[in-house]
């Protein structure tokens, strides 16, 4: 990718994975209560449960990253799939509302769209209750190769379990344009296989920002410490590595050193979409040339925004106030 310094045209970028129709339900703490340490939502069967508001946006790591860096001034674009249905174009809608392409989406006829019911309560934290959908649908007839190809940086967000078929594709677009920039933050189906399975191992390797959460890290390396997994995830050929870690802040390396971060205070309204956020901040830091601190504090500021309001997208900064903010 050419220096930001000489570069006058906007960065291009492609965000790959789920576009979902968000639909929240806000809970007062009535029907919280702990349960071994943790807190848990309690719905008894029969009742009536009074809700204070139900708020529709769009969501999904891909729509996620692709508004965000959209935000932040990237000519961005979305890969995956949604349906032809209410809700898939409520997605589509918000993407051309936001400035983002859809040049490399598929629409798919006579499915639904995923969807996502959020029961979210004051506290900010959530249940989310997922249907797939048509974000199973992405594999290799639908998925668009070639629009790596014509991208600076990509955003390979989760991906559900049948879609993994398409990451012979991207790792062999990355080993023939090593110069486009990878993000990726690994899903479910891939955390469970671990880094040593074939195509983790591949992907890790062509990567240039490696996004997981402690948890994540921990089960992707089977390491004992968030430091034994980031030298595991270095070694095998990561450029950078972010672990988040939530009230924690969020601890990266470079292979070189080793940076932490603390949160941002302030009030917590909504959790969903911290991670996406975090990850775009980060990643627009490092596509723009700043170093991998100020990086870190880019991140940490789009999410603090993002938690302060409901939903995934609508806290996502833009460009001039996340300069407003690092300055």
């Amino acid at each position: 990718m050419s220096s930001p310094a000489t570069r006058t045209a906007p960065i291009k970028t492609l965000s790959i994975g789920g576009a979902t129709f968000d639909l929240f339900v806000r809970t007062d703490e009535s029907v919280v209560h702990a349960q071994d340490g943790l807190d848990h939502l309690s719905l008894p069967l029969g009742q009536k449960i009074r809700i204070n508001d139900v708020i529709s946006t769009a969501g999904g790591g891909a729509a996620n990253t692709s508004v965000g860096l959209s935000r932040l001034g990237c000519e961005a674009a979305f890969c995956g799939i949604v349906g032809e249905d209410q809700w898939g174009s409520a997605i589509l809608e918000t993407f051309k509302k936001e400035g983002v392409r859809t040049d490399a989406a598929t629409v798919v006829d006579k499915e639904t769209s995923s969807f996502s019911l959020i029961l979210s309560a004051a506290s900010g934290e959530r249940v989310i209750l997922n249907h797939p959908g048509t974000a199973r649908h992405l594999h290799d007839v639908t998925f668009d190769r070639d629009a790596i190809r014509n991208v600076d940086a990509v955003f390979l967000n989760h991906i559900h379990r049948e879609s993994c078929i398409i990451q012979d594709d991207i790792i062999e677009a990355f080993t023939s344009n090593p110069q486009i920039h990878l993000s990726w933050n690994p899903g479910g189906c891939q955390i469970e296989l671990g880094l040593e399975e074939e195509h983790n191992k591949a992907l890790v390797a062509v990567t240039d920002i490696l996004f997981l959460n402690k948890e994540e890290a921990l089960a992707f390396t089977h390491a004992d410490t968030v430091a034994d997994a980031m030298d595991l995830l270095i070694a095998a050929g990561a450029g950078i590595v972010c672990v988040t870690d939530g009230k924690n802040g969020s601890i990266a390396t470079d292979g070189k050193q080793v940076y932490t971060c603390p949160i941002v205070e302030g009030p917590v309204v909504d959790m969903t979409g911290a991670g996406d956020a975090f990850g775009t901040g980060v990643t627009w830091a490092i596509v723009n040339g700043k170093n991998l601190p100020t990086s870190l504090r880019a991140g940490t500021i789009n999410a603090r925004s993002v938690v302060g309001v409901i939903g995934a997208q609508k806290g996502l900064l833009t460009a001039t106030q996340m300069l407003s903010e690092l300055n």
